[in-house]
């Protein structure tokens, strides 16, 4: 029954996970300064898709499964670390690249690619696995019911989608975009070190 379950801390974890600094956010907010906000909303709903699923992944048990088996988490782990670093590379090319914001607007060509990018960034993150494993394995009890674990997903991916989305509006607001304009490189700089120090990270972790 939901009253066995804290929905509100879990909303309150899952909030500080989604809208705290990370590559996450990075990748939305690139994304909607140099390519708009149609762009950034699609990288942005990948990525809710991708939580999504991994809190589905995390309800029925599968993360647990998953954990248990070490390889399936390395593959993983090394996918995500890899696709980081790539991000990286692309975000410090881009940076040593001289010239204007309107001759740079290239690395996004779709939406469906925007939308796969924030998909592959999500479901390569072994941190989500962690992340909703260890949610849903201590936040509600065992032998929950079926309706108690759906509300808990669709209020998750929910939220998810408002924090994601809403940081797609955020950084392709005027403002935002004018800025990025002018200091496109120092923020491609940023962006570079940024996705190489999270990849570098998961690369290195003892995650047990």
């Amino acid at each position: 029954m939901m009253s066995d379950i804290n929905l509100p801390l879990i909303l309150l974890a899952a909030l500080i996970a989604s809208a705290s600094p990370g590559p996450a956010t990075l990748a939305i907010a690139g994304t909607s300064m140099n390519s708009g906000r149609p762009f950034g909303l699609a990288l942005a709903a990948g990525i809710t898709t991708g939580s999504l699923m991994w809190s589905v992944t995390a309800a029925l048990g599968l993360g647990v499964i998953m954990l248990a088996n070490a390889w399936a988490f390395e593959v993983i782990r090394y996918l995500g670390a890899c696709y980081l670093l790539f991000l990286a590379f692309k975000s410090a090319r881009s940076a040593l690249t001289p010239g204007a914001l309107t001759t740079r607007r290239v690395s996004t060509p779709t939406l469906k690619a925007a939308y796969g990018k924030g998909l592959a960034l999500h479901l390569t993150n072994p941190k989500a696995i962690l992340f909703f494993g260890s949610l849903f394995g201590v936040g509600i009890p065992p032998g929950s019911s079926p309706l108690a674990l759906a509300i808990v997903i669709s209020a998750i991916g929910l939220q998810s989608f408002l924090v994601f989305h809403g940081y797609a509006f955020l950084f392709s607001s005027p403002p935002m975009m004018a800025g990025y304009a002018k200091l496109r490189r120092w923020f491609e700089a940023v962006f570079a070190v940024a996705f190489g120090a999270a990849g570098f990270k998961i690369l290195t972790a003892r995650l047990d």
